[in-house]
């Protein structure tokens, strides 16, 4: 199962009219919450299981028969933040999951329900999910996303209060498991993506640590494109969990020509480690322009490559 995505808004900005609802675009986890089978499961975007990683999301066994969307948020300084959430994500131990939940709680912020009670409601408008939605009752470290209907405003206040941005969805649009529609339309204040690592070059001085990694994107024929070189980002826990979760390769991964300055040193790898990315924005090649790496991600797929 596979939650409904969102296309970024060709102009930059969220639309507006009456048509539209409008959430906020949180910095988390996407997760899917399953209690069909009367245990609770939670699900990345990747469809893998993840519920061993947020014991105090338990309390969603109590909603019966349902299936529901959100984002998983970890706070910091009273926003969202990414390398708080980041740290959660990859915890499958009970024992180091459990401290992590009780010191830094994580709340799960519920903005759709594809079934409850048993009843499929994917097939019905957002507007009469949202009105079903808003009956559950919700457990401890769960809420529900609020929804507003001033697009133009709320752009305004998120960018004020330094979140992530803005997601417009039609009202009268169904919910589409595993589709990119552009009945959901999402924009950033700042620019990120996932990325697939592609090689990496050591940290200067020859200390064998990784200092810098070079990042792709795959077509839609399948090809690794080149979107460029990061090194910030990369502190000494990400760097070494980088290192070892890539597969080496003898040879260049890409399809396309990495410039001389990029591959200089390079040590290959396979394709598959995914990492997050922000970003200035993109140049007339595709490359990224002042890519910071903010962390890996094994709980959704790489987005890909988009000609700029």
């Amino acid at each position: 199962m596979q939650p409904m995505l969102a296309t970024p808004a060709a102009s930059g900005v969220p639309p507006t009219g009456a048509r539209w609802a409008f959430e906020i675009k949180w910095d988390g986890v996407r997760v899917l919450a399953d209690t069909t089978g009367g245990r609770l499961r939670l699900w990345s975007r990747a469809e893998r299981e993840v519920t061993p990683a947020y014991p105090e999301l338990a309390g969603l066994v109590a909603v019966p028969d349902a299936v529901l969307d959100g984002e998983v948020v970890a706070m910091s300084d009273g926003v969202p933040s990414f390398a708080a959430i980041a740290e959660r994500m990859h915890v499958r131990d009970a024992r180091r999951a459990a401290e992590l939940a009780r010191s830094r709680p994580v709340t799960y912020l519920v903005f759709d329900v594809l079934r409850l009670a048993g009843t499929d409601l994917t097939g019905r408008t957002y507007d009469e999910r949202r009105a079903a939605l808003e009956q559950v009752a919700l457990p401890e470290n769960v809420a529900l996303s609020p929804v507003y209907d001033d697009g133009a405003q709320l752009w305004d206040v998120t960018r004020g209060h330094g979140l992530e941005g803005v997601v417009a969805k039609r009202r009268d649009s169904t919910y589409r498991t595993g589709a990119r529609s552009g009945d959901w339309v999402k924009a950033a204040h700042r620019r990120t993506r996932t990325a697939l690592v592609g090689g990496w070059r050591d940290e200067t001085g020859g200390s064998g640590r990784v200092g810098s990694l070079l990042l792709g994107a795959p077509d839609r024929d399948g090809a690794l494109r080149f979107l460029g070189r990061a090194g910030s980002g990369l502190a000494g826990p990400l760097a070494r969990r980088v290192r070892e979760l890539v597969v080496p390769r003898p040879t260049s991964p890409f399809g396309d020509d990495v410039p001389a300055v990029d591959a200089r040193g390079a040590h290959w790898c396979e394709p598959t480690l995914v990492v997050d990315v922000r970003y200035l924005q993109r140049g007339s090649t595709g490359r990224l322009r002042q890519p910071v790496v903010r962390g890996v991600r094994d709980d959704t797929t790489p987005d890909p490559w988009e000609t700029p």
